[in-house]
């Protein structure tokens, strides 16, 4: 299994409720995704930033999803244009 981790830094125009906004809308396309495990979408309103995790099941997977109109077309959702970094997961806990 892989990982993305795609961070969104804001300065002054973070605003928690628009990025949970954000979250809530784009939940639905994540969903029965092939390939995708887990997706979490993470705000950390301390150091105004949002994180998004994302699971997949092959490295593959992980970066083929994530091209440059892809990155693109989030940087003008969220407002901030985010750096993405790839990890190999070494074990995952799942409690349901």
């Amino acid at each position: 299994m892989h990982c993305a981790i795609v961070e969104f830094q804001y300065g002054d125009e973070f605003d928690s409720a628009q990025i949970a906004g954000i979250a809530r809308e784009a939940r639905g396309r994540f969903e029965g995704l092939p390939q995708l495990r887990q997706k979490a979408f993470t705000i950390d309103e301390q150091n105004r930033r949002a994180t998004n995790v994302y699971v997949w099941e092959t490295e593959d997977a992980a970066r083929g999803f994530f091209d440059d109109e892809l990155v693109d077309r989030v940087t003008g959702l969220y407002g901030v244009r985010p750096t993405v970094t790839f990890a190999e997961v070494a074990e995952l806990v799942d409690n349901r």
